[in-house]
This record gives structure tokens, sequence and C-alpha cells, in this order.
């Protein structure tokens, strides 16, 4: 499974560009307390939400361990939220926007 992540995450590297993986991240001051990489993250979102990741940031919100990747995912036209949980890498979140997206 590890191998698998470790692939995927560069494919989506790839896939979407290793400057928006890297780039400013709103909550990126909160990246030392993450146990899980960016990139095993976007990974882990891909994988749950195939599609192209819009927009990205770490913040601290209730649910999991308190400290979250959120993620917007363009997928088939419409817009989703995944979240994946910084500290465990389960998905937390996986849902369409609704009509005013937070």
């Amino acid at each position: 499974m590890r191998n698998y992540l470790i692939a995927l995450a560069a494919a989506t590297l790839i896939a979407s560009g290793a400057q928006a993986a890297t780039g400013h991240m709103a909550g990126s001051e909160l990246m030392p307390t993450a146990k899980v990489s960016l990139a095993t993250a976007r990974a882990t979102a891909l994988h749950a939400r195939p599609g192209k990741i819009t927009d990205q940031e770490l913040e601290k919100e209730a649910g999991g361990t308190g400290l979250r990747y959120s993620f917007d995912v363009i997928s088939h036209g419409k817009t989703y939220e995944v979240g994946v949980d910084a500290k465990t890498g389960r998905v937390l979140e996986n849902q369409a926007e609704g009509a005013h997206p937070d």
C-alpha cells in the first residue's frame, strides 16, 4: 500500500504540476505538526476523488485528530471538498461543495 501511495503521489505531482504542490498554501505554518506529507495527502485525496486539485490548505478543524488537509477537487465539472487527516492520512470528508463553500 505504501509503495502504491508513493507512486500515486509522484504521478499526481507530475500531472498537476510540482509547483502547485509545493507553492504557498494557507496553513503552511502548521506543516511541522503534520505527520502526513502534502504530496501523500494530495495522492490520497485524488485516490478518493479523481479529478484536479484547484485549492489546498492545512487547517485546524474538528474531526479526526483536529489537523487536516482540505482540497477542492474538480471532478466531472463539479467541485468537491476532500479532507485528509494530516496525522493519520485518513479521508475525513469527500462531498460536493454546497452553494456557499467555506
